[in-house]
């Protein structure tokens, strides 16, 4: 945080003070819905209907040898039915890969609500860790946990905290660590919409390194799985791609408005799939693009992170609100990057905001979050040059050859003393000031 964090009533202890509300008021919201039987379990103790319900079922099945019954839609569903003892509206599919089931086989010798907190606990833990560890500052943590997408993921017990948390390391050992990160990437393919771009962007960086390790990974994953599971299990999970496709996206079965991405926007505004799928590739296309240069360019790697994790968000059709954990991630990196100024923190507030109206209106809401921290990496960017265009109005060396220290220049961008705040009006409000 700032200089100003020891004073009593500086703005970043009123912002933790805030975000530590927001954490209690979770905590106290999911204990009251447990003790009324609206959270986890019934007054029986039985399980109540939730996302986590297919992850536990599909590990029973895959514990009892019967793993390519989790990619049958009607088995699937008679397993999570055996689990609450009673019938229930709609459908819980299983849309992972094989390999997922490892983990839900292991969480499948727990009971249901002890397999739930375990869960729970563990990937709330890892999201905490990649967020401390990207930020460098523990405070992160309370503040993405305040976040209005913690209450989604704990009350349905998805996997939005471990997608994000993949993602972090992911990126954070890219430069130090390609091995680990690659092992990593290779791992975010239990969720493969999200790991569109990464290809690119490691293409277009250099790191072939973490590349091959990342497709040992995957591959080393289909074959093990292959060979506990058998072969056919593998091509079940092929086979039951598109069925998904079909069932969440062409036709809409958990509603539009669930859906937070520029393609759940399109249909949720009543137009047709061929506009939907229309703005989506634009939009996919475009997030490519500014991916490819963002990696190339001499930009910071926490930037080029940033935009990373946020593309992976916007470039796909398939995201829920869980999903948006990730943006945490995004968020971390640009704070590594510097410390966030006014601007950027009443955006960041709009961002949060436009993300906790979901819970109360009907409508992709989500969306203004990506949009918003899109639009923060891409004022960094523009900053970044201007700053480097003008570097030459404080320091030159008489033959029109800059030279501006790393260090001023952090002290420029982030506060710094005297001198460098002199030198930031000066660049803030010359117009042109490249040397002639």
């Amino acid at each position: 945080m700032s200089e100003s964090a020891h004073r009593p009533w500086s703005f970043d202890n009123l912002l933790l003070a805030c975000a530590a509300g927001a954490a209690v008021a979770y905590a106290i919201a999911l204990a009251h819905m447990f003790a009324v039987h609206q959270w986890l379990v019934d007054a029986q103790g039985r399980p109540l209907v939730a996302d986590f319900l297919a992850m536990w079922s599909a590990g029973g099945l895959a514990r009892g040898g019967a793993a390519l019954s989790a990619y049958d839609a009607h088995l699937q569903h008679a397993a999570e039915v055996g689990a609450l003892g009673h019938d229930f509206h709609g459908a819980l599919g299983w849309p992972y890969p094989p390999f997922f089931l490892f983990v839900a086989a292991g969480l499948a010798f727990l009971g249901y609500a002890q397999a739930f907190v375990v869960w729970t606990g563990a990937t709330v833990a890892g999201y905490a860790a990649a967020i401390a560890a990207i930020a460098k500052n523990r405070a992160a943590v309370l503040l993405a946990l305040a976040a209005p997408w913690t209450l989604a993921d704990l009350f349905v017990g998805q996997n939005g905290f471990l997608t994000a948390a993949l993602i972090g390391l992911v990126l954070l050992n890219l430069e130090r660590r390609p091995i680990l990160s690659g092992v990593l990437l290779g791992l975010l393919t239990y969720k493969p919409q999200f790991g569109l771009l990464f290809p690119l962007a490691l293409a277009a960086g250099g790191h072939w390194r973490s590349f091959v390790w990342a497709c040992a990974t995957a591959s080393f994953l289909i074959a093990f799985s292959d060979f506990v599971f058998g072969p056919p299990t593998f091509a079940a999970f092929l086979d039951l791609l598109p069925q998904t496709t079909q069932t969440l996206l062409d036709e809409g079965a958990v509603g539009w408005s669930k859906l937070q991405s520029v393609y759940g926007l399109v249909r949720w505004l009543g137009l047709p799939d061929t506009a939907g799928w229309t703005a989506q590739a634009a939009v996919t296309l475009a997030c490519a693009g500014a991916v490819a240069w963002l990696w190339r360019s001499g930009s910071a790697p926490a930037l080029k992170a940033a935009g990373l994790a946020v593309a992976a968000l916007l470039a796909t059709p398939y995201a829920f609100f869980y999903d948006l954990a990730v943006l945490a991630v995004a968020i971390a990196f640009l704070y590594r990057d510097r410390g966030f100024d006014r601007i950027e923190y009443g955006v960041l507030a709009l961002a949060l905001l436009g993300a906790g109206a979901f819970v109360f209106l009907p409508a992709p809401t989500g969306l203004i979050a990506n949009i918003a921290v899109a639009a923060l990496i891409v004022r960094r960017i523009v900053l970044d040059v201007s700053l480097t265009a003008r570097r030459g109005a404080c320091s030159n060396d008489g033959h029109g050859s800059p030279r501006f220290p790393a260090s001023f220049s952090a002290r420029i961008r982030g506060g710094g003393g005297r001198k460098a705040r002199r030198c930031r009006d000066r660049l803030a409000s010359t117009p042109d000031a490249t040397p002639r």
